[in-house]
């Protein structure tokens, strides 16, 4: 089929990749000229394992890109919304580019004759495609629902994993108000071998929030019970490898640490919460695995102190400035508010990232960014290591350049520390 999908960020400019790859004509649609130019030369605007080579295979040929939302929708049957919803300042999802997005589409669709089905694939809070997208786009084009299609389709992609989430689902989730929409979407993944769980907009809108939530709590419960284990002198990843074992609980998602970010857990989480608020629930479970995760951080530097006292003047190598590895994405990273209350308390600090440096530069461009560890740990007092990065995992002889070897680890990630390192962990 052909397909336009309006948005060039992580979902977008993944979905419409693989979608080329399933075989079906793409055209994406976004404002921003330089991300149109890259992805017509095959060149991805986003680092995402497994999305240079689909761009490069497809670009010019089943895949290309315009600013002209008349142009993509008038040359496509299906059009997927995959533009961003950030937070506002209460935590609520802002869906100011889902409303620009369904009013360009509205108008474009106005203009075409025959059947056209709008997905939104932005994350979304219930009832946002039926109550806020779809009275857009019916005012916007001029036609009814039934003479256009509305339907919701969530996505469920891991940064880093998203082109192999995409291509090897767990679920696919397609939510509609006639079964002639839906049929059209679940058609749209034959040739993956995964069942389509047909539902209403409103659950399928859920199904994201409640997937995502559920995993932010069990890192939140295994951060508690880390928490716990450190002050009875009991090794947590002890303990959860064996409650893991457990059919009922599973081994996924219990590593005590830092805490969760990146661009889905923590916003989804409050999302929700606000939802909650809005028809008049208290959700105090949800409010409690976001109190849990934004306390893990400030324990990395309550360690610190225990062991250095003040640490004004002394310099600290950050470890790992991504919200996670084999990404450059450091929305929510935990490594964000480390670095603000080390700066606060007068430390000068030392980071390095093998691919976020360039990106926390914008945020914080008062530190010392270096291209290596062994460079960032050099005349280090500590080190503090946030994000899993494999390589990471074997340092050691690295260490030997600090002028104090104390690291205190927020991610359970080095095999051999060393007999000369007071190593210490943040759950454990």
């Amino acid at each position: 089929m052909k397909i336009s999908v309006i948005g060039t960020g992580y979902v977008g400019t993944v979905s419409a990749a693989c979608f080329a790859e399933l075989g079906h004509e793409v055209i994406c649609v976004d404002v921003d000229r330089s991300k149109i130019d890259m992805i017509n030369s095959g060149i991805p605007p986003i680092h995402e394992e497994g999305l240079p080579e689909l761009l490069k295979k497809h670009a010019g040929k089943k895949l290309s890109a315009t600013s002209d939302y008349g142009l993509a929708i008038m040359n496509s049957e299906v059009s997927f919304i995959c533009v961003g919803t950030p937070s506002d300042s209460e935590g609520n999802i802002d869906v100011g580019i889902v409303k620009a997005a369904s009013s360009s589409l509205g108008d474009s669709l106005r203009k075409k004759k025959g059947y056209h089905v709008i997905v939104v694939k932005s994350t979304v809070v219930p009832e946002t495609t039926e109550k806020i997208v779809l009275p857009i786009i019916e005012k916007h084009s001029g036609k009814h629902q039934g003479e256009f299609g509305i339907a919701m389709n969530p996505e469920f992609l891991r940064e880093g994993r998203a082109v192999h989430d995409f291509m090897h689902p767990d679920k696919i989730v397609v939510g509609s108000l006639d079964k002639k929409s839906g049929d059209i979407v679940a058609s749209l993944y034959n040739g993956l071998k995964c069942e389509v769980t047909r539902t209403n907009p409103r659950t399928a809108e859920m199904i994201k929030y409640v997937n995502n939530a559920f995993l932010a709590t069990k890192i939140s419960f295994a951060n508690e019970v880390g928490n716990i284990c450190k002050e009875l002198g009991i090794d947590t990843y002890e303990v959860m490898s064996a409650v893991g074992k457990d059919f009922r609980i599973g081994p996924h998602f219990l590593n005590s640490g830092a805490g969760f970010g990146g661009s889905c857990f923590p916003k989804d989480v409050k999302a929700l919460i606000g939802k909650a608020k809005e028809i008049g629930y208290e959700p105090q479970l949800l409010k409690s695995v976001i109190a849990i995760n934004e306390g893990q951080p400030a324990r990395m530097v309550l360690l610190l102190k225990n062991k250095l006292g003040s640490l004004e003047g002394k310099n600290i190598a950050v470890l790992g400035l991504a919200f996670k590895n084999d990404t450059d994405d450091i929305r929510e990273s935990r490594s964000i508010p480390v670095i603000k209350e080390l700066l606060d308390e007068g430390a000068r600090v030392s980071a390095y990232d093998p691919m976020a440096n360039e990106n926390m530069k914008k945020l914080y461009s008062g530190i010392g960014y270096y291209s290596s560890a062994a460079d960032a740990l050099r005349g280090a007092e500590a080190c503090l290591i946030m994000t899993e990065w494999d390589e990471f995992r074997s340092l050691n002889k690295e260490f030997d350049v600090m002028e104090n070897r104390l690291v205190i680890d927020g991610r359970h990630i080095l095999v051999k520390p060393g007999k000369d390192i007071e190593y210490v962990g943040l759950c454990w």
